[in-house]
């Protein structure tokens, strides 16, 4: 009798345990680096699981993290100035939820739109263009206004730019996917990364 229980209590423990995922599905998709074009989902569908973003690196020779801006504000600096939502985005490299931006339905016939952070003029109303991403999305920018760097997290490649006087982020930018435009670019930016002002004085300045 004893020999059967001391069986039984060994098969209990011996059984693996099993992680129970109580959360929503939606609450995993989530966490995936938006946004991405659909070129680079299909490059990066092995590495999908969040599992492997763990073991991946955006480290570069150059980066937006350890480059000089004309703009040296210190964290502490950019908190006094930015709400909590524009300094995750801004200095901290975060993403907007897709289809909330208040510019991403927002088509303007002139105008520029700025960096939130410094104030410098990134795009011009005429830049922008109907993608259906759920960014704000432009064909090109202000010359000198965005800086590019190679952004390797998450286990995919893509390119991430950021405002060229202050280092904020902005979003990214993907070639090649077939619009209709001068460039054939989509620069997929953050409506909060943005602030707008009617007029083109600011892009000549």
């Amino acid at each position: 009798m004893r020999l059967q229980r001391l069986t039984t209590a060994l098969r209990t423990f011996s059984i693996p345990l099993r992680p129970q995922i109580t959360a929503s599905p939606s609450r995993y998709f989530g966490k995936l680096p938006l946004p991405v074009s659909g070129a680079t989902v299909l490059k990066a569908a092995p590495t999908i699981p969040i599992i492997g973003s763990l073991f991946s690196s955006s480290a570069k020779a150059e980066s937006s993290d350890n480059m000089s801006y004309p703009d040296q504000r210190s964290d502490d600096e950019w908190r006094a100035v930015l709400s909590p939502e524009q300094f995750r985005i801004l200095r901290e490299k975060g993403t907007e939820r897709p289809y909330t931006g208040a510019y991403d339905a927002h088509y303007p016939s002139n105008g520029v739109y700025t960096c939130a952070g410094c104030d410098a003029p990134l795009y011009k109303a005429n830049h922008k263009f109907k993608s259906g991403c759920g960014w704000p999305a432009y064909f090109d920018s202000v010359p000198g206004a965005v800086k590019r760097f190679t952004d390797s997290s998450f286990g995919m490649e893509r390119t991430e730019i950021v405002c060229n006087n202050c280092g904020g982020h902005l979003g990214h930018v993907f070639k090649g996917e077939g619009y209709k435009t001068p460039t054939d670019e989509r620069h997929c930016v953050n409506s909060v990364s943005l602030r707008f002002t009617e007029g083109d004085e600011k892009a000549k300045a």
